[in-house]
């Protein structure tokens, strides 16, 4: 079995600044080898979805604006960093620009967490779609899309760096 601090050194950052996760998912025993990227993501998704309301929006909330001032500043996670730039984000015109912030801020105000959606395979205009599209769903609805769409983040980051099934 993999060492305690050489899973959460590998594993911590996969939901997003919430090393909480993969701490808890190792102590339940839920970990087994050989580590594939859906066993792994099956046990970490396991604990996020047992998590309080108030740890789940935490995660929300630890999710950085898409093309936002962390990317602007340099300061993502690789992880994000490489993932928005893989959408085109770090490529916006100032007009495009100008329509993410306004969304993003229009978001965060009505939801309380940032618009998070997992870009992989997305163009930035899919990504627009989708924000204008989910702006409008119920608080509810939103909470329960976002946690989706973490989850599939952290599926496609696992799979990165771990072997199939």
């Amino acid at each position: 079995m993999i060492e305690r601090a050489d899973f959460l050194a590998r594993f911590g950052g996969v939901f997003e600044h919430s090393p909480f996760i993969a701490e808890r998912a190792l102590d339940a025993g839920t970990v087994a080898e050989p580590m594939t990227a859906a066993g792994v993501h099956a046990a970490l998704t396991e604990v996020f979805r047992k998590a309080s309301a108030d740890e789940q929006m935490g995660v929300l909330r630890a999710h950085p604006d898409l093309a936002g001032k962390l990317a602007i500043a340099g300061e993502l996670t690789e992880d994000s960093r490489k993932e928005q730039a893989g959408a085109g984000l770090d490529r916006l015109s100032a007009e495009e620009h100008a329509r993410f912030t306004a969304l993003n801020s229009a978001y965060t105000q009505k939801f309380g967490f940032p618009f998070i959606i997992a870009v992989k395979g997305l163009t930035k205009d899919d990504i627009l779609a989708a924000f204008e599209t989910r702006i409008d769903n119920s608080a509810q609805e939103e909470f329960e899309t976002a946690k989706t769409q973490v989850e599939r983040i952290a599926l496609l980051r696992l799979t990165a760096l771990l072997p199939g099934d």
